[in-house]
């Protein structure tokens, strides 16, 4: 990927910074807590795993007494925009940012983010030769880990075996995405209000895209050529795109442009769908008896694959990182320390429940023998879809760049965003799934045109 382009287009947004930072107060960590203690801000997504690490961080708090931790959680488009906005600007808003394997190369390279490898080297019994080693080469620049995985994953299909044994079905350890549809189609049942399968629809370079990404490159798409040349409106693309549209609009959940991640959980654990697509870090949840109704009865399928040859997996971590404009980089890595450690996740499963243990990311986690009980629906699939992967070949075809849900140009923020929002209103029935690709198509040609000699 050609980060010279990206740090001089980020630049543009970092120029505000000297504006900002001129009117706004002294660091995140100067300000006290009232009662002695410095106020340690961690911005994290309001997802399962990061509610269960802010129940429990008052074992930080007493390991550290003159540090009291406060969460900014926030749902995932708007965590990202808050936390990208802080970081590009230097506001110095927080002191530790959840990111991703997106960001955190792009962010490295331009400076903003501490390298953690010498504190990680230096932190007794840490290992970070235990993170898987494709999850550990998503989080690092030239060589050098950028942010810590708190989980990774990748994607699979979740079914109902209860509801697909009492309709004499059958889910293969690989299907195609045809034969998705077809399950769709039988299990579908209106008059119980239960929808084929559950898909996201909400706009997001994050929510929708991530999915969709996925399949269309299972279907041999891709965004650009190697010379830069936009192809969304490619026929494989197309070809990509109305399948997805037609799934959810026809087999979907009701209300399926608004449906994200969290929405999705929400509604297969209710039972209120018969498959769902998405990520692996779901299946904790969905196998809890206390947040799930599905405990117990759910399957996992490889991700399916498309007439392109490939599957529609994926590979993300949801990470910790510490912005160069903290004040407290010390007590921000000593909180990362401690949340991406093999304690932590010990602690989460003897607290918490051993299925809710942060997936993806230790080798040593899937060699616990209570996650191993906990996790044996989904635990070995889960490590061997993360370590097969490879980002760095997306599509069939050739392309520019890396990534799976995402291309990891510092455009894509927006890019992904915009189109986004046009695949989410083809879902809506707002436009035709054409009219969205070609509204899509003219704003990936403007960002080819500038990788372009």
């Amino acid at each position: 990927m050609p980060m010279n382009f990206g740090r001089k287009w980020w630049s543009l947004v970092a120029m505000m910074a000297a504006v900002l930072l001129t009117a706004s107060c002294a660091g995140a960590g100067a300000i006290g807590s009232g009662d002695g203690r410095r106020v340690l801000r961690v911005a994290v997504v309001s997802n399962p795993q990061m509610e269960d690490m802010q129940e429990l961080v008052g074992e930080f708090e007493e390991q550290h007494p003159d540090v009291r931790v406060r969460f900014i959680s926030l749902p995932e488009n708007q965590a990202r925009d808050k936390i990208t906005q802080s970081v590009a600007t230097g506001s110095g808003q927080f002191d530790v940012v959840m990111v991703s394997n997106y960001e955190t190369p792009i962010w490295a390279a331009n400076g903003w983010l501490h390298d953690l490898d010498p504190r990680m080297t230096a932190t007794p019994g840490y290992d970070k030769d235990d993170f898987i080693p494709s999850i550990r080469e998503s989080l690092s620049y030239q060589g050098r880990m950028h942010a810590a995985p708190f989980y990774g994953e990748t994607a699979l299909l979740n079914y109902r075996k209860d509801l697909f044994q009492q309709a004499g079905l059958t889910m293969p350890e690989n299907p195609t995405w045809q034969q998705v549809a077809d399950l769709a189609a039988k299990l579908d049942d209106d008059a119980s209000g239960r929808a084929g399968i559950c898909l996201r629809g909400l706009p997001g370079w994050g929510e929708v895209m991530a999915p969709l990404n996925t399949m269309i490159n299972s279907f041999g798409g891709r965004w650009f050529d190697p010379q830069w040349n936009a192809q969304l409106n490619s026929p494989e693309v197309r070809e990509a795109a109305n399948f997805y549209v037609d799934l959810v609009r026809d087999h979907g959940e009701p209300g399926a442009s608004s449906s994200g991640f969290s929405e999705c959980l929400t509604e297969f654990g209710q039972g209120n769908a018969a498959m769902m697509f998405d990520s692996t870090s779901s299946a904790g949840t969905l196998e809890d008896p206390k947040e799930s109704n599905v405990s117990g009865k759910v399957g996992y399928a490889n991700a399916p694959t498309g007439p392109g040859g490939k599957p529609a997996s994926w590979l993300y971590t949801w990470a910790l990182a510490v912005p160069k404009t903290t004040e407290m980089p010390d007590e921000a890595w000593d909180f990362i320390a401690w949340s991406t450690s093999k304690n932590y996740l010990r602690t989460v499963g003897e607290r918490l429940g051993w299925q809710n243990l942060p997936p993806g990311s230790r080798q040593s986690t899937y060699e616990m023998p209570e996650y191993k009980k906990a996790a044996a629906a989904f635990g070995q699939q889960t490590l061997h879809g993360i370590s097969r992967v490879d980002q760095t070949e997306p599509s069939s075809q050739p392309t520019p760049y890396e990534g799976l849900q995402f291309v990891r140009i510092p455009e894509f923020v927006d890019l992904g965003t915009r189109v986004s929002q046009q695949m989410s209103a083809a879902i809506s029935g707002a436009k035709t799934v054409d009219e969205a690709l070609e509204q899509a198509q003219q704003y990936a040609e403007t960002v080819g045109e500038n990788y372009r000699p």
